[in-house]
């Protein structure tokens, strides 16, 4: 038996239980996991809420890192007393232990720790998405980066600058803003502020080659105006709510720009895809170029306090559940 966190209605943090769960043994191409850290992301809240809807019950969590305790029939990459990671669907990573596809884990280098693992593989192979897939960004661009003191802001704005590109901050409070400048960005500009306006101010008028919009509904026409022309807008949040429908007239008008909705798993779906962008985050991190910051520790048990935290933009870095 484990302890996982489970639900089996949708709504606020309440809803999420600590329930036993049995285990058993791996079947074929699965591992038996003992988590050691568990990362909490935006996402989950997504779940919980329905915005994203998942059959009822569910799990919950979609990162953690832990050791292999046992491998099932077929498995040969992985051995017992490995130290691993992954991102995985669907969500189960709230938990002490779990059986998991062998062909979702990747073997952490010893230059990783286990807390360091659980709180950078959903946020840092987002970065690693946004940054080298849906915009690929050169020296010397400027980029628009929102929520630029959260999770994936700080790996992203410190991946940013280590590729040479001039990072422009969003943030809603001072002591964000501090963080963020101390990770990578060169510009901070404040959430009350009129994005459009001063990011043009920052780039002379130009406009930012790319804008990285995690808010969605509330930002999403200030991010269009704040683009050069050819611009790529990447929408890939929703903290505000979805992106209401537009016309693709309003691209046209703006300096014939590109609008993505992209998702990370559309770019890890093969066992290679996941390895090469594994690779690319590992290095950066083990490299020195990208640190990643856990701020914030809870007892798996008070993962809905971990969620009013995160709802209520009272963190800022990583957030990870300990079991």
């Amino acid at each position: 038996m484990t302890k996982a966190i489970r639900f089996s209605s949708c709504g606020g943090p309440e809803v999420l239980e600590l329930v036993d769960v049995e285990v058993g043994a791996p079947a074929e191409g699965q591992v038996r996991l003992r988590h050691t850290a568990i990362g909490v992301n935006f996402i989950d809240t997504y779940h919980r809420s329905g915005l994203y809807p998942l059959p009822l019950p569910s799990g919950i969590g979609l990162e953690a890192a832990g050791i292999v305790e046992a491998v099932g029939p077929g498995v040969s990459e992985l051995s017992a007393g490995d130290r691993v990671a992954y991102v995985s669907r669907p969500p189960a990573a709230y938990c002490d232990g779990r059986l998991a596809p062998a062909e979702h884990l990747v073997r952490l280098p010893d230059g990783i720790d286990d807390e360091t693992a659980a709180a950078m593989m959903l946020k840092g192979l987002t970065a690693w998405y946004l940054l080298r897939r849906s915009y690929r960004v050169q020296a010397g661009d400027s980029v628009l980066l929102y929520a630029a003191a959260g999770g994936v802001g700080l790996i992203a704005a410190q991946w940013a600058r280590h590729l040479g590109a001039r990072v422009i901050g969003v943030v809603s409070t001072p002591e964000k803003a501090a963080l963020a400048k101390a990770h990578g960005c060169a510009d901070i500009i404040m959430a009350d502020e009129d994005i459009a306006a001063r990011t043009r101010e920052l780039t002379g008028g130009e406009g930012v080659a790319a804008a990285y919009d995690s808010v969605g509904r509330d930002t999403f026409k200030a991010s269009l105006d704040a683009l050069r022309p050819h611009g790529v807008m990447v929408t890939f949040g929703n903290a505000s709510g979805p992106v209401e429908p537009f016309s693709p007239l309003e691209l046209a008008g703006r300096g014939s720009l590109y609008v993505t909705r992209p998702t990370l798993f559309d770019f890890i779906n093969t066992r290679k895809g996941l390895l090469e962008a594994c690779a690319e985050l590992f290095a950066v991190v083990e490299g020195g170029q990208v640190s990643i910051e856990v701020k914030q520790r809870y007892a798996l048990a008070d993962a809905a306090q971990a969620h009013r935290d995160l709802e209520a933009r009272r963190t800022t870095g990583s957030t990870i559940l300990l079991p």
